[in-house]
């Protein structure tokens, strides 16, 4: 079944089709953010607004309203009073909050993949009406009535959700993968460009090493000439020690003349 679901994932990313995560219960409102933002998809995880899918004229003009907002605040908001301003800023922190996931989505998704089927059932209705595949992490106490494909999982540990996003957020990235191999991007020069990059940026340490080494070979160059005063000390030593021999032999030799002219 998992297998299945994320089979289907990757061929609608794969014909460039948008895909819209759905988890608006406090653990799943990060994994699901994350995993959309990774895979360069749409979520919703503060609050399904009624109407998202079945009524999405009203849901662009908020998603407009938004924009205005956003451009407002942005241009410094020059001729307004205070009062104004601070009303601007908390209508656009509501529609953030609720429309910031799905501004950029254009129309209504292709597929949508649903954390918690008991808490989305809406979202579910809606895309069951108008005939959008759903991919949901099913539990044991829900009912998968509606859903195109299941996952058997567990819907309330945040590790376990992580994991399910994360691999839907992989499959949709395989299949934009896909899509760009076949349009012709040379996926492979793409990657060898930084490759040759590194290489140019480590040529440099290289001749730093040698610069290093340089120095160290002439440091031992004096620990040789420290040496030659010990070897000039032994040739002294050994210089007297042979005139102590020459004077000794003199005296050795007139001892046995004594002793003759004594006979």
């Amino acid at each position: 079944m998992l297998d299945q679901a994320l089979q289907a994932v990757r061929d609608v990313a794969a014909k460039g089709g948008r895909i819209l995560f759905v988890g608006t219960k406090r653990q799943a409102a990060g994994p699901v953010a994350e995993a959309a933002e990774k895979c360069a998809q749409y979520y919703m995880n503060h609050r399904w607004l009624g109407g998202t899918l079945t009524n999405w004229q009203t849901i662009s003009k908020s998603i407009k309203r938004l924009k205005d907002a956003d451009e407002l605040l942005e241009s410094g908001a020059e001729g307004l009073t205070k009062k104004e301003r601070l009303g601007i800023e908390r209508q656009q922190e509501k529609l953030q909050a609720s429309l910031g996931g799905i501004r950029e989505m254009g129309s209504q998704p292709d597929l949508i993949f649903v954390v918690d089927v008991r808490k989305e059932d809406l979202a579910i209705a809606e895309a069951n009406k108008l005939g959008i595949p759903v991919v949901a992490v099913v539990d044991s106490n829900c009912n998968p009535d509606g859903i195109d494909y299941i996952i058997p999982g567990n819907d309330d540990a945040a590790r376990a959700i992580a994991l399910y996003t994360d691999l839907v957020a992989r499959a949709a990235l395989d299949g934009m993968t896909a899509q760009m191999g076949a349009a012709g991007i040379d996926l492979g020069a793409m990657e060898e460009a930084p490759v040759e990059e590194a290489v140019a940026e480590e040529a440099p340490a290289e001749d730093v090493k040698v610069e290093k080494a340089k120095p160290a070979k002439a440091k031992k160059a004096p620990a040789k000439a420290k040496k030659a005063p010990a070897n000039a000390d032994d040739k002294a030593e050994d210089a007297k020690a042979d005139e102590a021999k020459a004077e000794e032999a003199p005296a050795e030799t007139e001892a046995p003349k004594e002793e003759a002219a004594k006979s």
